[in-house]
């Protein structure tokens, strides 16, 4: 029993560490491939090899394929494309299995300390998740030899013989169980590693080893498609066709396996160097083979999983959960859904003047719903952005977070007051058939385009980062303030005039340029951040010396 249980640690060891090494890469270098997939896929044979490069680093053919959908649900890329980059990225973790099949146990302690020490000392910068990447190198090389040396005790039992020998009897029950076994640990890279060492030991007679590799890249496969079960259809293509060339290559090499031991065994030097081997030789004939079909198999996978028919008004969803995994580039996805609620409310508010002007109730209806959209995006951004690992997020990072927060609190505020506004105009103006007096439509007019452009430039604001442009925005509150008060003064000199238009919309007049300047005020706030971390602000903007002689008098 203690031998099972140590064999049991030291495979989740391997689980483990592959997953510090995938995580910690893509926290390192997640945006910058990305864009390296994104620039080189020009063809399929270059997407092939950026695809065999990226995996090779990622040590994960699912990562891949979770990137690659995204990219192809924002039709960024097609997908036949995308289905090479995967046949290139199968390649990559079979090149990755050779490496760690040699005898590098060696190198296991030099990795875990270096990494801890870099982990420990710079936790929250790229040289920490650097080192969180060597502490999983070292542990995957740590777990190798513990499997080793408990397989090595274990291979006398005779129970484990008998188990064994149940499982080797059947092919189908192989491949199902290598199946089964890279859907539970999440990587068919660490099942293959653990299959050669087993094999290495004795305790997998080489044959079964094979039937399992099949498996192991067949559950890879799988795994792809369950984990974006949910996404949407566009999303969902790019692993479904790799699990169709994935099963297309199953059924065409497992009758095969008995001649790749009669005549290429030989040649090998030993059993765990079999095992990769046939794992590196699966993928990339597949690979030579299948490449050329990409077109056809990606007109099956429409076929099987049609896209939905879409409205004229559909949009790209930038809030990617592909992206979650790597903080920098989930934080720049929630900055551009930002972005687009700042769209939204822009053209809220460029409707409301028509809405003034032409008294159109439709219009004013419509702008109304626009509010339920920039709530809902509200909504989603700040689920989205609750799901970003704080820790895994530097100081830079941590800011922007706080910032988008602010921001779409900012966006979702402005769309309530708006819709607040368009209803006060609907009861108080147009359904009463009255109409401002032409002094007072030009102050509304004035206030309104300087929102415009102040919304315009809070949005360049959120987006660069420019502390000039921050000044600039806080500037444009101070001059607002003063045009609000200015036109409420001569609202009122209207009124003793006596201007017919000017009493009936009195009320109407004050309320709408008030909630102008608090619109306004929600847009200089996207100043705040910017200038503080500058450090730009003022503690206060009370002056003590007027307040010393009045707290002194009391």
């Amino acid at each position: 029993m203690k031998h099972l249980l140590n064999l049991l640690a030291a495979i989740a060891l391997l689980v483990w560490g592959t997953h510090l090494v995938r995580t910690g890469i893509l926290r390192v270098f997640g945006a910058n491939l990305r864009q390296v997939l994104a620039r080189s896929i020009g063809n399929r044979y270059t997407a092939a090899l950026s695809g065999i490069g990226v995996t090779a680093l990622l040590q994960s053919s699912t990562a891949t394929a979770l990137i690659v959908s995204a990219f192809v649900g924002q039709g960024l890329i097609t997908l036949p494309l995308a289905l090479a980059v995967m046949l290139g990225a199968d390649i990559g973790t079979s090149l990755v299995t050779v490496v760690f099949s040699f005898d590098l146990s060696w190198l296991s302690p030099l990795l875990i300390f270096t990494g801890v020490v870099l982990f420990i000392s710079r936790p929250a910068t790229n040289v920490g998740r650097f080192g969180r990447v060597l502490i999983g190198l070292g542990l995957m090389l740590l777990a190798l030899r513990l499997i080793s040396e408990s397989t090595g005790i274990m291979v006398r039992s005779p129970v484990v013989k008998a188990l064994l020998a149940s499982i080797n009897s059947d092919l189908l029950l192989e491949i199902t169980t290598g199946t089964v076994l890279a859907l539970m640990s999440y990587s068919s890279l660490a099942v293959v590693l653990l299959v050669a060492t087993l094999a290495s030991t004795g305790i997998v007679p080489v044959e079964m080893a094979l039937g399992l590799v099949l498996g192991a890249n067949l559950g890879s496969g799988l795994l792809a498609v369950i984990t974006t079960a949910k996404a949407p259809v566009e999303v969902r293509h790019v692993p479904l066709g790799n699990l169709l060339f994935k099963i297309v290559g199953v059924a065409i090499a497992a009758p095969l396996i008995g001649a790749w031991l009669k005549y290429l065994r030989p040649y090998l030097p030993g059993d765990a160097s079999t095992v990769v081997l046939f794992h590196l030789s699966f993928n990339a004939i597949m690979g030579a083979l299948l490449l050329g079909a990409t077109g056809p198999i990606a007109r099956a996978v429409l076929r099987l999983l049609p896209k939905p028919q879409q409205p004229a008004s559909s949009r790209p969803h930038h809030l990617d959960p592909t992206a979650l995994g790597t903080p920098s580039l989930a934080i720049s996805c929630a900055a551009r859904e930002a972005l687009h609620q700042a769209d939204v409310v822009e053209s809220m508010l460029l409707g409301v003047l028509a809405v003034i002007k032409n008294n159109d109730l439709r219009l004013a209806e419509e702008l109304r719903k626009l509010d339920d959209t920039v709530d809902e995006l509200y909504s989603a951004i700040k689920y989205y952005l609750t799901k970003i690992s704080r820790e895994a997020l530097g100081e830079e990072e941590s800011r922007r977070w706080t910032d988008i927060i602010s921001f779409t609190i900012n966006m979702e505020q402005i769309g309530d007051t708006i819709e607040r506004i368009l209803i006060d105009i609907e009861d108080k103006k147009i359904r009463k058939g009255r109409n401002f007096s032409d002094a007072g439509m030009a102050e509304i007019c004035e206030l309104h385009a300087r929102l415009i452009d102040n919304l315009r430039l809070g949005m360049s604001v959120f987006l660069n980062g420019s502390v000039r442009d921050a000044q600039k925005l806080l500037e444009e509150k101070a001059r607002f303030r003063d045009l609000e008060h200015a036109y409420a003064s001569t609202h009122l000199e209207r009124l003793s005039g006596n201007t017919v238009q000017s009493i009936e919309t009195s009320s109407l007049h004050i309320d709408l340029i008030s909630d102008l300047k608090r619109i306004n005020s929600h847009i200089c706030s996207i100043a705040y951040p910017i200038l503080e971390s500058a450090g730009a602000l003022a503690p206060s903007r009370l002056r003590s010396e007027v307040l010393a002689p009045k707290e002194s008098a009391i």
